[in-house]
């Protein structure tokens, strides 16, 4: 039989992971088999159905169970009788306990004691100043979509069920499908988008409009997405766009001619 010293210790990665951005990653790779506690679940940036399915060693806080215990009682509730953690990882700047009041440095000196590793990880920097999920949903807030990308390690996402629209792009040529934006995930600037759409396993390039659609004006915003070299009908299906690159800003057209015609700049841009 093993004897303590050899045995395997269980690793647990701590973080609210809005988003999972480069700056988490570091977090949740410092330790092989790690198992990733997500303390916050807001999902303002990476949807918790996608989320889910990237990181199955995900365990989700019930923030109610947490947010009144204090940090010696969320280190022994939680990090000890729960998960058992031999080796504990969250980044520099890792907050917990009632009020935020206890840091990443006095976890590791109280789990010292109980020869539980902590390592602490520095900030990743983009641009000469450090990733977080606040730079990226503001980046993704003003349309600097690439730069929010960059962050994230990977394109902004988000999946929707396809739902039925006004049918008014093929009559253009342009046909459309519509989604409305997931609860919760931040809403990228209005404007028209280069976009990947992903059906049964395959990218199709294709622009997408968020907004409200000032020409056919609808009551709260929504993406439409029209798809390049597909045909299909995609009602009732769950449908992922990635958004790559900010095209240009919603404009209300005088006639259908004029939008056509600036839809097909639109397509010649990505082509």
């Amino acid at each position: 039989m093993a004897n303590d010293k050899t045995k395997k210790r269980i690793a647990l990665a701590l973080g609210d992971f809005d988003g999972m951005h480069k700056a988490h990653k570091t977090v949740i790779t410092g330790a092989d088999d790690v198992i990733i506690y997500c303390v916050n679940n807001k999902f303002s940036l990476l949807q918790k159905s996608i989320f889910e399915r990237r990181y199955p060693n995900t365990v989700f806080a019930d923030f109610d169970d947490i947010k009144y215990l204090d940090g010696k009682d969320f280190i022994e509730k939680i990090l000890v009788d729960k998960f058992g953690a031999g080796i504990v990882l969250c980044g520099f700047n890792f907050r917990f306990g009632k009020n935020a009041s206890w840091s990443a440095m006095d976890m590791r000196k109280y789990l010292e004691k109980k020869d539980v590793w902590v390592r602490i990880l520095e900030h990743l920097d983009f641009d000469g100043e450090p990733i977080s999920s606040t730079r990226i949903r503001k980046a993704i807030e003003n349309g600097n979509i690439e730069q929010a990308n960059e962050m994230l390690g990977y394109n902004f996402t988000f999946e929707s069920e396809v739902i039925e629209g006004d049918k008014r792009g093929r009559t253009i040529g342009f046909p459309t499908i519509n989604q409305n934006l997931p609860d919760g995930l931040i809403v990228a600037k209005y404007g028209v988008y280069e976009s990947r759409v992903f059906v049964d396993g395959v990218a199709y390039k294709a622009f997408t409009n968020i907004g409200i659609r000032p020409t056919w004006r609808v009551d709260f915003p929504m993406a439409e997405t029209h798809i390049f070299d597909y045909s299909g009908n995609l009602y009732g299906r769950i449908i992922r766009i990635e958004l790559i690159r900010y095209l240009r800003g919603e404009k209300e057209f005088s006639s259908v001619n004029e939008l056509k015609k600036q839809l097909n700049y639109d397509k010649s841009s990505i082509i």
